[in-house]
């Protein structure tokens, strides 16, 4: 057969794309330096905020970590109890980008996460819930008893287990893994309690900082000094007890910078949608925001107008209510991209399709 030079280069082509979703992976992975870090109780921290970095990473490093669940692995056994826990949420961290200067925005891809325990942990903390006396909301009836839930986690199945306190009732809970608190160091100076999610990322609770997804995040100080940790195997939307069945994960995670490109909340983007986050109380007031930097986006890569994006957002937006219990409350604006004109300029760090198909097929909830 006499193939044209035409015909040749889209039989090229057509190999390239057909390469296995597992060699794309390996070479994208082989072609990054991976850095290593352990976490201890003795170097967590409680805080966004300035401290030394525990490790230095340049855009394009992959970040291996480990971290220690929301009550710092306290809980292990029928009778502990909320005593035992020395801080809420401890993080591992800072890392330090290399280069990252106030006004860029760092673009976190999520490769991988894996328990490292076989059980997860829930709980009722007096005073804290979306239907608890609050200091927000004083009531005059008391505060809901401490309450310790310990759900065991089957690897093979990718399941929890629900067991009622006043029943025998049980039931299989389907996990899916995500880092309750990532976030970097807030402007200003400021220091930030482990528990606040803010313009700066911090406490989301947001199912969507799991693998396949990519996370951008304001640069405010220089190296933006990275935090994570609060790992989830499973929550409801709200998050309305407090907390998701909470464990210790190890996770990888690629790390850009986009120079020069400011946000002013954080953003999440995979294959198929767009999404923004809207932090703040009241409710109303966290969606606002969430769909304002919804429609800037929009109006900034796809070219929309705002309000002609406000209008496509009003009939196929959707809204994830992540959690309500926090110092602040987080609302995620969505859409998917097949409503939306073809991008402008392609300036987010995303991997293929066929990278996020098989990092979604990997995301296996091991239990160590």
């Amino acid at each position: 057969m006499n193939l044209t030079r035409s015909m040749r280069f889209r039989i090229l082509i057509a190999l390239l794309v057909g390469l296995s979703s597992v060699s794309i992976a390996a070479a994208q992975e082989a072609s990054s330096r991976v850095v290593k870090y352990h976490v201890t109780m003795d170097a967590v921290k409680y805080l966004y905020g300035s401290a030394a970095p525990v490790a230095r990473l340049v855009t394009g490093d992959i970040l291996d970590t480990d971290t220690v669940d929301a009550f710092g692995n306290a809980i292990q056994k029928p009778g502990d109890t909320l005593a035992l826990v020395k801080g809420d949420n401890p993080l591992t961290g800072p890392f330090y980008i290399e280069g990252a200067e106030p006004g860029d925005t760092l673009a976190v891809q999520f490769l991988a996460m894996d328990v490292t325990s076989a059980q997860g942990v829930g709980a009722f903390a007096p005073g804290f819930g979306a239907l608890s006396t609050t200091n927000y909301t004083p009531m005059v009836n008391p505060p809901l008893p401490e309450r310790i839930y310990l759900y065991p986690l089957d690897r093979e199945a990718g399941t929890g287990t629900f067991r009622a306190h006043d029943s025998d009732f049980s039931v299989k809970v389907p996990l899916h893994l995500f880092l309750g608190c990532i976030g970097v160091a807030p402007a200003g100076g400021e220091a930030r309690s482990s528990v606040v999610p803010a313009e700066f990322g911090g406490n989301m609770d947001a199912p969507e900082a799991s693998v396949g997804n990519t996370l951008y995040l304001p640069v405010n100080v220089p190296g933006a000094l990275l935090y994570m940790g609060d790992g989830h195997a499973a929550m409801g939307d709200g998050e309305v007890a407090g907390t998701a069945i909470e464990v210790p994960l190890h996770v990888r995670m690629r790390v850009s910078l986009i120079k020069g490109q400011r946000i002013d909340w954080p953003r999440f983007e995979n294959q198929d949608e767009i999404m923004a986050a809207g932090i703040y109380r009241p409710v109303d007031d966290a969606l606002r925001i969430a769909f304002t930097q919804l429609i800037a986006w929009i109006h900034a890569d796809y070219g929309l107008s705002e309000l002609d994006a406000y209008e496509l957002l009003s009939k196929v937006g959707k809204i994830h209510l992540t959690e309500m219990v926090d110092p602040n409350y987080v609302v995620i604006a969505k859409i998917d991209k097949k409503y939306l004109p073809s991008r402008k300029q392609l300036t987010r760090v995303l991997p293929s399709r066929r990278f996020l198909s098989e990092a979604r097929i990997s995301n296996r909830h091991t239990v160590d």
